[in-house]
């Protein structure tokens, strides 16, 4: 393959937010677009502060400010920086994009799907199963209560889960994606006691006066309390375990979708196979 650049596949028209925009603008970014995250940037010449990710919104769901949410030091590359450098950095550093910056200036986006889009023009027809797929496997059951469900991901630390029935039978899949587009935000008002620990009897005046009552508001990102079989993807696009590395980031490309069931000869779920899991060809 010849040698390509970050410049080469890199996304220029880059989704950014700038400080002090808050959490609910990045969501509306996210439902809107459906992209994994987002570069937060500073000022005209859009210098970079860090980036911000569903997975930062979903994992943190009170936090309403961006500069507590996002990560202030993320990997960056340049726009000669090779595809190659480009996924081991992806890999190593367990993320999903690199912001490509020159001369501090964000100019570009190098995710994951980008990549993707060079394998499916490779013609690389080794079988997934021979070391491209998932080691473990988590799943759940349809009637699991979407809360549980990204909390499991979160323990799991998966992107996406496929839905079982309660035949064991594949019905559908769920991604961060589709728990960002079910979330919504739930204003609540709290109240806090907080008290110096005084002796005196509850009645007295010195309880009263050492007692402080504080009231505030709470914006909470929340999933509804409804089966996942009512949220989840049902169309699901699953493939075998010999289907060919090109051949699976083609479809993945075509139906901008980040993961894909592994089933059997049977029809049954053997794994999942991760957009990340086949950056590792470009490797080989």
């Amino acid at each position: 393959m010849t040698e390509l650049l970050a410049k080469n596949v890199m996304t220029k028209d880059v989704v950014t937010v700038d400080l002090p925009s808050g959490r609910d603008d990045v969501l509306r970014i996210l439902k809107r677009t459906g992209v994994s995250g987002v570069a937060v940037t500073k000022g005209k010449d859009k210098q970079l502060l860090g980036i911000v990710t569903r997975k930062d919104i979903l994992r943190h769901p009170e936090e309403t400010q961006i500069a507590l949410l996002m990560s202030s030091n993320p990997v960056i590359i340049t726009p000669e920086t090779t595809i190659q450098e480009a996924i081991s950095a992806i890999l190593e550093k367990n993320v999903r994009r690199l912001p490509v910056v020159d001369n501090g200036k964000v100019v570009g986006i190098l995710s994951v799907s980008d990549i993707i889009k060079v394998i499916a023009k490779q013609h690389d027809m080794r079988e997934i199963r021979n070391g491209f797929l998932s080691k473990s496997t988590i799943s759940v059951w349809e009637e699991t209560p979407l809360p549980v469900v990204g909390r499991i991901m979160e323990l799991a630390e998966v992107d996406a889960v496929p839905i079982l029935n309660s035949d064991n039978v594949l019905t559908g899949i769920i991604s961060e994606r589709d728990l960002i587009r079910l979330s919504h935000v739930e204003d609540d008002i709290q109240t806090s006691d907080f008290s110096t620990g005084t002796d005196d009897d509850e009645w007295t005046w010195e309880s009263i006066r050492d007692n402080h009552t504080i009231t505030y508001g709470v914006s909470k990102v929340e999933l509804p309390n409804r089966p996942v079989k009512e949220g989840m993807i049902k169309k699901v696009l699953a493939v075998p375990r010999n289907a060919e590395v090109s051949d699976c980031a083609l479809k993945m490309k075509r139906a901008k979708i980040d993961q894909m069931p592994v089933i059997d000869n049977d029809g049954k779920l053997c794994g999942m196979l991760f957009d990340r899991m086949l950056l590792k060809s470009l490797l080989e």
